[in-house]
């Protein structure tokens, strides 16, 4: 229980470290809050239909096309550091939420808490053994 805690732990002080990562987790959380809205995705399908219908404009040009490249490149490039960084953050707050219901569950099992942080031969060995159907008492 107490290797369980203390992983909860260290994994909540990775998160946020100082002013810096204060900063970056707020900036993460508002712009996932705000590209998973259904406007912000009306807004990006109107950018690329703006782009098509000026490619007769600019006679499809490769600058024109290096326009919606570059800016499409970029905005994924960005939000792959936001989106991971609200990933670690959900992923090591439902971690800690479900070490507490373990710790706070009578019969469960506490080698459970914290194995996240196995190597993968051992978390397998753990997943196959939950899939052994359970005795039957009587």
């Amino acid at each position: 229980m107490a290797r369980g805690n203390r992983k909860a732990r260290e994994a909540a002080e990775k998160v946020h470290d100082g002013p810096v990562s204060v900063w970056f987790s707020k900036l993460a959380s508002s712009t996932a809050h705000a590209t998973g809205r259904p406007a912000t995705f009306a807004i990006c399908c109107l950018t690329v239909i703006g782009w098509a219908v000026t490619g007769p404009l600019f006679h499809y040009s490769d600058t024109w096309q290096l326009v919606i490249n570059t800016g499409t490149t970029i905005v994924t490039f960005l939000m792959v550091f936001l989106i991971q960084n609200t990933q670690n953050r959900d992923g090591a707050a439902l971690q800690a939420k479900l070490d507490e219901l373990i710790r706070a569950t009578h019969d469960a099992r506490n080698a459970y808490m914290g194995i996240e942080n196995l190597p993968e031969s051992e978390l397998e060995g753990m997943r196959e053994h939950c899939d052994d159907p359970a005795p039957r008492s009587g």
